[in-house]
């Protein structure tokens, strides 16, 4: 039987052969195959695994070879398939007639006991199992959930003195996902849609965001009600279908700090980093396997509160990985990717005193001053911005009115423009807001008055390509909305008013 371990890389990765050799000569063990500090440390954990499980520790020179050996190995995963190598190769235990001859992906770290506890990247190692053909998987107990979900044949594993029966029954492979109940599911809601009142300019301009997953930019003076509008955001957001929480579990299961192991994420994840945060932090590379916040908001939401706070370079970082939908990071020896087709929120003040835009005035900065502080943001990261909301403290007696429409009721307006979205960008496979340039003439026709309207626009407000692009991609999701087979004029219109903010003037000029 061939014994695999999986070797992660980003995104993907690679199986790795798993191969023991046993001769006489002075007992000890050697892991060759580019292995690092925590492969290396197997030897000991294997080792006390292994006697404390009721089996015989083999007194020979034992060679482990990590094949390929070009390929960099990390991570407490190789454990157990090295334990398991080693028990076939020593006549310990034996596999049973169908397994002797085929191949098993085996993942596993090793506590002293022989309990085996659960890894990380479980999605990502049965999708390279898949291309290659195994079928047959060797995970800890905790980790069973997460792998069957990729349609392999499965077995849990909680103690390595269990590996005997365990290679004996093959019937023990035939774990299916929908005998053992519903995935949990994680919610990242604060508060209902209906919080947000009085402001319909902004209850329209997230909706429209929702329904088409575009970009977002909300600006205005402290108390404007930014941060809390969109902590009611993801509750109008509806569900992920199965292969995209696929997609977002397979990356947040690499995370560290993502305690998805038996959970399949069905809700768009929302993404919040400090204005603090590093370069690594937001787009990867501070370890090889780690996902930064850009990959972790794929298929949801990055939202970037206090977004001028930020250093002007991590700003203009996230042009690329918006621009196509994936983040390429080089480090020495290595290179690696991550999906990152997220939908961005920035919120920000208009000035640097926070006092523009406040009915009672106060503020002190001078128009250079306001200038400098949108600099930040810079015209290439604003012209893929396709909605911009200016935002104004609440009237007293809006907030003591009625609430507007619930989550509910919003959601489900999202959930049939989004229908209708997927219906027809199927060949594409996107929403509204991810549509390619080359595909606008055939998915957002105009009419006749809105075709003129579009030219006037453009005209008028000296639109660049891509914003002309990304205008007709907002009046196609609010045609979508309003159940419009194609762009009329007052949806064109709509469309103009969220992006005429910001393309000659990065500031509210005394708005």
């Amino acid at each position: 039987m061939d014994i695999f371990a999986y070797a992660g890389h980003g995104y993907e990765g690679s199986l790795v052969h798993v191969e023991v050799d046993l001769r006489r000569g002075i007992p000890g063990i050697e892991v060759v195959g580019l292995p690092d500090n925590a492969v290396r440390e197997a030897r000991q954990r294997v080792r006390a695994g292994i006697r404390n499980s009721g089996f015989t520790f083999p007194l020979d020179r034992i060679l482990i070879n990590l094949a390929p050996a070009g390929v960099k190995k990390g991570g407490a995963s190789f454990d157990l398939p090295i334990a398991i190598s080693l028990l076939l190769a020593s006549g310990q235990v034996r596999p049973g007639t169908v397994l002797a001859s085929g191949r098993m992906l085996i993942l596993g770290e090793l506590e002293l006991s022989g309990r085996v506890r659960s890894v990380r990247g479980t999605l990502a190692a049965m999708a390279a199992a898949k291309s290659a053909g195994i079928t047959h998987i060797l995970v800890p107990s905790s980790n069973v959930r997460e792998a069957a979900s990729s349609a392999l044949k499965v077995a849990g594993i909680e103690y390595l003195s269990e590996l005997s029966d365990l290679l004996s029954d093959t019937k023990r492979f035939l774990f299916q996902p929908e005998e053992h109940g519903e995935y949990p599911t994680e919610e990242a809601c604060i508060g209902d849609f209906s919080d947000i009142k009085g402001s319909s300019l902004l209850r329209r301009a997230l909706e429209i965001a929702a329904a088409g997953r575009h970009h977002l930019l909300l600006f205005g003076p402290p108390g404007s009600g930014k941060t809390m509008s969109i902590d009611r955001y993801p509750s109008i957001l509806p569900d992920l279908d199965l292969e995209r929480s696929l997609e977002v579990t397979r990356i947040h299961s690499l995370d560290p700090f993502s305690n998805v192991s038996g959970t399949l994420m069905v809700r768009p994840p929302v993404r919040r980093p400090h204005h603090s945060a590093t370069r690594e932090g937001l787009i990867g590379g501070e370890k090889e396997n780690r996902p930064g916040e850009v990959a972790l908001a794929h298929e949801g939401v990055l939202f970037l509160d206090e977004a001028l706070e930020f250093r002007e370079s991590l700003l203009q970082s996230l042009r690329e990985p918006i621009e196509r939908g994936r983040v390429d990071i080089s480090r020495s020896g290595s290179s690696y990717w991550f999906p990152t087709r997220f939908q961005l929120i920035l919120a920000t003040n208009v000035c640097p005193c926070g006092r523009l835009g406040r009915p009672d005035g106060g503020c002190g900065c001078t128009e250079k001053e306001v200038a400098r502080y949108w600099r930040k943001v810079g015209a290439a990261l604003m012209d893929r911005i396709d909605i911009r909301v200016p935002c104004s403290p609440l009237a007293p007696e809006l907030f003591l009115g009625p609430p507007g429409e619930g989550s509910r009721v919003v959601r489900e307006r999202v959930r049939l423009a989004r229908d209708r979205e997927e219906r027809r960008n199927r060949e594409e496979g996107v929403l509204n807001g991810f549509l390619p340039d080359a595909k606008l003439h055939r998915y957002c026709v105009l009419d006749r008055e809105a075709g003129l309207l579009f030219s006037r626009a453009v005209e008028r407000f000296a639109f660049s390509s891509r914003a002309s692009a990304s205008l007709l991609r907002v009046g196609r999701t609010i045609a979508d909305l309003d159940g419009k087979e194609n762009i009329d004029a007052e949806a064109l219109c709509e469309a103009v008013a969220f992006r005429r903010f910001g393309d000659r003037d990065l500031f509210w000029c005394r708005l």
